[in-house]
């Protein structure tokens, strides 16, 4: 059976069990089992994977920003294990919460140095 995964999966926004919203997919990493077959690992999202899959100078510009706001880069992408994914529709839903999953360096970042500044910040609900 032949199956298009780009078509299937990249771009499409990840969708946590609760209906939150934790990325688009922007890569695919692979595996290789004992047998020697390739199978999909997980999905990979953020700004590196998108970055290196865009490749050029667009591509360097946006891991460039990326390992910018994180206080260590460079910043990995989020991989989501495939064993996580429940559907594949319009969007990628996932069995398990965003909260779940590992934080985004680079909004952990954002947070930290930005969003917490705010005053009032620490009101709002999430």
């Amino acid at each position: 059976m032949r199956v298009q995964l780009a078509k299937r999966l990249l771009d499409r926004q990840i969708v946590d069990v609760d209906g939150r919203l934790v990325g688009r997919v922007d890569d695919i990493a692979f595996a290789v089992d004992d047998e020697g077959f390739p199978y999909v690992d997980s999905l990979l999202t953020g700004q590196r994977a998108l970055g290196e899959r865009i490749g050029g100078r667009v591509g360097r510009l946006l891991m460039a920003v990326a390992d910018r706001f994180t206080d260590d880069p460079p910043v990995p992408p989020l991989r989501v294990p495939l064993s996580q994914v429940a559907h594949v529709d319009s969007a990628v839903r996932l069995r398990c919460r965003a909260a779940d999953l590992p934080p985004s360096p680079v909004e952990a970042w954002l947070r930290r140095h930005l969003i917490e500044r705010i005053p009032g910040s620490g009101r709002a609900s999430g």
